[in-house]
This record gives C-alpha cells, sequence and structure tokens, in this order.
C-alpha cells in the first residue's frame, strides 16, 4: 500500500488532516519536530512517527524513504516548503502542502522544470483558498468565450488559529500586486471594489493572494485581481502566542466562507458566480486529506499542479457542502434561514 506522510501533523490543521486521512483509509504516518506530541498522535492514529527538523536534509530524505506522499501542514511555510519540496524532488515523492503565502507557488514554479524530471508532483495549496477560489474562476471562465480578467474575492470570517496569524504576520509585505498580462505587478491597496457574497454588496479590499498564481496557470487568463472582505476577528492583533490553537468546532460551525467572482470577456460581457462552503478550518483539512487519497490513487500528474488544473473545477464541490451558483440564483444560508 502507498503511504502519505503527514509533516507538522500535531499542529492545530495537520491533526484534523491526520483524522480525515485516518477515517479514509490510507495509510498515514505523521511526523514533525516535538517527539511527545507525535507519539500522543501516533497512539490514537497508529503507525510511525519519525521526529526530525526541516533543516536536517539526512533526517528528512529517511524519513520519505518509502513515502508516497508528503503533505505538509507546517507553518510558516516561507521556512518549510523549500527544504521539502527539494527533498520530496530528490526522493520521489509527490509534495502537497496548504500554504497561503505567495512564495511558495514561486518557489513551485522555480523548481518545476527539476519536478517534471524527477517524475514528481508539486501541488501546493491542496487546500484553503487556493482549491476554493480556483474552482470558482475556473467554473465562471468556462461560460466565457474569451474571458480577460477575473476579479475574485474571499469572505474571511471567525478567528483564526495561531499557527496562521504567526505564518500570515512572518508573511506580510508592503507589495500589493495583481496580474496585468501574465505578470504581477503593483496596485494601489486603497483600490477597493464591492463584491456580493449573498447577503448585498460587501466592500473589498485588495491583497496579494498565491490565486493570481494559480488560477493564472489553471486558466490562462491574464489579468487577476484578489480581494477580501474580513468579518469577525479574523485578523487577530497583540500577543499571537497567546492565541488558542485554532477555533473551536462551534465556531467553525458558526461562520462559513463564501467567494466571489466576476470574468470579463472580450467583448465586455461580465459572469458572476458565488462559492458557500464550510469554514475554512474545516474545508482545508477535508481537502487536503481528499487531494491526497486521490493523488495516492494515481490521480497526479509531474510539476506544478493547481488543485482546479489537475481535478476539475468541480473538484471544491466534492468536499463537505460546498456549491457553487451563478450570482443570481444564490441564496445565502443567512436568507434562506430567514
Amino acid at each position: 500500500m502507498k503511504t502519505l506522510m503527514i509533516y507538522g501533523a500535531t499542529g492545530y490543521t495537520g491533526r484534523m488532516a491526520a483524522e480525515y486521512a485516518k477515517a479514509s483509509g490510507l495509510d498515514l504516518i505523521v511526523a514533525g519536530r516535538s517527539e511527545a506530541a507525535l507519539a500522543a498522535l501516533a497512539s490514537e492514529l497508529g503507525g510511525d512517527y519519525p521526529v526530525f527538523g526541516v533543516d536536517d536534509g539526512v533526517g528528512v530524505d529517511a524519513a520519505l524513504s518509502g513515502i508516497s506522499v508528503l503533505l505538509n501542514c507546517a507553518g510558516p511555510y516561507l521556512r518549510t516548503a523549500k527544504p521539502l519540496m527539494k527533498a520530496a524532488i530528490r526522493n520521489g515523492v509527490d509534495y502537497l502542502d496548504i500554504a497561503a503565502e505567495l512564495d511558495s507557488y514561486r518557489l513551485a514554479e522555480v523548481l518545476d522544470v527539476k519536478a517534471k524530471a524527477a517524475g514528481v508532483m508539486l501541488l501546493p495549496g491542496s487546500g484553503g483558498s487556493v482549491a476554493m477560489l480556483g474552482c470558482l474562476a475556473g467554473h465562471a471562465t468556462e461560460r466565457v468565450a474569451e474571458p480577460k480578467l477575473i476579479r475574485i474575492a474571499l469572505h474571511v470570517t471567525g478567528s483564526m488559529s495561531r499557527g496562521s496569524a504567526v505564518s500570515a504576520t512572518e508573511n506580510m509585505t508592503g507589495d500589493c500586486l495583481r496580474l496585468i498580462g501574465g505578470s504581477l505587478v503593483g496596485r494601489r491597496p486603497e483600490e477597493l471594489r464591492d463584491f456580493d457574497f449573498g447577503t448585498g454588496p460587501k466592500s473589498c479590499f485588495p491583497v496579494t493572494l498565491p490565486d493570481l498564481l494559480t488560477i493564472h496557470r489553471a486558466t490562462n487568463v491574464p489579468d487577476i485581481e484578489t480581494f477580501v472582505h474580513v468579518s469577525g476577528d479574523a485578523f487577530p492583533q497583540g500577543d499571537l502566542s497567546v492565541l488558542p490553537d485554532g477555533p473551536t468546532a462551534q465556531q467553525r460551525e458558526s461562520n462559513r466562507y463564501q467567494a466571489a467572482v466576476e470574468v470579463t470577456g472580450a467583448d465586455g460581457s461580465v459572469v458572476r458566480e458565488v462559492l458557500d462552503t464550510v469554514n475554512g478550518y474545516t474545508f482545508t483539512p477535508m481537502a487536503a486529506a481528499e487531494v491526497a487519497r486521490r493523488v495516492l490513487a494515481g490521480e497526479r500528474t509531474p510539476g506544478f499542479q493547481t488543485p482546479a488544473g489537475l481535478f476539475g473545477n468541480g473538484f471544491a464541490e466534492t468536499i463537505a457542502d460546498t456549491r457553487i451558483a451563478n450570482a443570481g440564483d444564490f441564496i445565502s444560508p443567512v436568507e434562506h434561514a430567514s
């Protein structure tokens, strides 16, 4: 049986991904740097629990022996993506992660040729916004004869995990970017735009999301802009070390995510669609475990891939009760309940 290793399996999202993977019947090994925490998790889920740091090349190579797929859930990915991607290529192991930082995807682009030569797949963003927004953008783009511009926004609600907050802080950049003619260029962060997620227009601010690269890679649309609307305490302030591991199951249940997209064609026509799904901290481990299952089953292509490009634009709708609808047909859960 082919084996999945989850690195960072004792973290907030990593643990949930491990539990979903085990429930799916995957042959699983949990790994990371904390022996005590790994031993406790392995006693629950079964299997080995190699302990190593990403800077220990010999240890990484030894741990990857016999592994088919590596799912990296250890942020900040600024520190872990590069050594683990390179180790995956050295050892012929397909690489997955759940990174939300642009640099991880730029790295995958740089390593694309080496990965193809080694027969290894690099699939950062196996869960989270890259899977959500990529499928939404691709779905809407299918309805436009000659798409030229994609504007897409994510509605982030509820609290953030401690690990995500730390990663976001360490990866903050003064560059606000968009894609023009296939190239990343700067833009003014004050250029707000309204999107309707199902309850009326919401003001969204431009942000630099990795979806600028992944949506372009999957759709070949030359101009892409990414936005976010935040409600609740999604971006915490103050001492991040005192934050809880992440939102509780009840908090996740109470805070669903939405996304909205506008695709403009060469003739000026515009198609709008909306995605509604479970909380991002529920969607991400579920999607990552499902991606791992499908890759282990042979759904893979060497080189840098995206979830929508590899599995099709319907992939997000296979996760929980995610649905994509035309903007005019969409009824939000809030409106439906009333």
